[in-house]
């Protein structure tokens, strides 16, 4: 059994020089310079690790966490926690809640949301039946890099796995109509998740989903009624029902609102919607949250981050 006595004490050795060696490269965040500590590339970090991989991950994910939980401006270090994760998640790809940290912190710009999508890959590569790391990079997609079609195509795979939330197919909907394929191409893939449903409840789901495009229809019916009595009569409507009141109507009557409820202007934004659903078929911003994306896709900093 001496074997493996010296087996032991040979692991210990092991696990307290990759702690001295790593700790002796690290500055405290208190000691400034936190946004250059060393990190050295995964393939090093590999070989520093001396057979301890697991435990020299956890290492750099507590320096990701302790960088971001000691920061005024958490945007600053969005490439050093980038840094960290790509290390952290090479030497034990197997670790699961890294990856998503990833994507919540590293926004800063463009390149470092790409940055994002590759770590996120990886973890899709390790764990294939957890859903999130598939959301939060079809999220980044959508959101921070204006690239629909991608986030669709990254968020279906996700829809169909265990503890995905009933919302996912509809969003997906949403998506694939605003990514040049039109609410007929969002219907007909609807359909289909009904005919697929698993049980009554996605069923539904996906039907309401295929309710809200049937409005979105009628309300775009309306709103070339709306432009073309612009176009005769040099104004805007002042209520819906200005479209078929004589002698400047333009419509013999409203297609009727599937719900039993009203046609509407919205408040905020002036749009044509029925008041049972009091908004449109598409995927929501924030008032100016469009051009706010557009001006950080072309070039803006952290400050000016969707």
């Amino acid at each position: 059994m001496q074997w493996m006595r010296w087996k032991r004490i040979a692991a210990g050795l092991a696990a307290g020089a990759t702690v001295v060696l790593t700790q002796a490269g690290f500055r405290s965040v208190a000691e400034g310079d936190a946004e250059d500590p060393y990190i050295p590339r995964p393939a090093a970090a590999r070989v520093l690790a001396l057979g301890q991989e697991t435990l020299l991950g956890d290492l750099y994910w507590l320096k990701a966490v302790q960088l971001l939980g000691g920061a005024v401006r958490p945007a600053e270090h969005a490439a050093t926690v980038g840094q960290l994760v790509d290390v952290v998640t090479r030497l034990d790809p197997h670790v699961d809640h890294p990856y998503r940290f990833a994507a919540i912190w590293m926004n800063r710009d463009v390149e470092n949301v790409r940055d994002a999508n590759r770590i996120l890959r990886r973890g899709v590569a390790y764990h294939p039946l957890e859903w999130r790391n598939r959301f939060y990079l079809s999220f980044n997609h959508f959101f921070y890099l204006d690239e629909q079609r991608m986030a669709a195509d990254e968020l279906e795979p996700a829809i169909h796995l265990d503890g995905a939330p009933l919302y996912l197919g509809r969003l997906l909907a949403r998506l694939r109509s605003e990514s040049g394929g039109g609410l007929d191409v969002a219907a007909s893939y609807l359909r289909r998740l009904i005919d697929a449903a698993p049980d009554e409840y996605h069923r539904a789901e996906y039907e309401k989903a295929l309710d809200e495009i049937e409005t979105e229809k009628r309300a775009r019916f309306l709103d070339r009624a709306r432009e073309r009595y612009i176009e005769l009569h040099g104004r805007d409507i002042e209520r819906v029902e200005d479209l078929v009141t004589p002698p400047r109507g333009v419509l013999v009557h409203l297609p009727p609102e599937p719900h039993g409820w009203e046609w509407e202007l919205v408040e905020e934004t002036g749009e044509i919607a029925s008041s049972y659903l009091n908004g449109r078929y598409n995927l929501h911003f924030a008032p100016g949250e469009r051009e706010r994306r557009q001006a950080w896709l072309r070039g803006g900093n952290s400050e000016d981050s969707p």
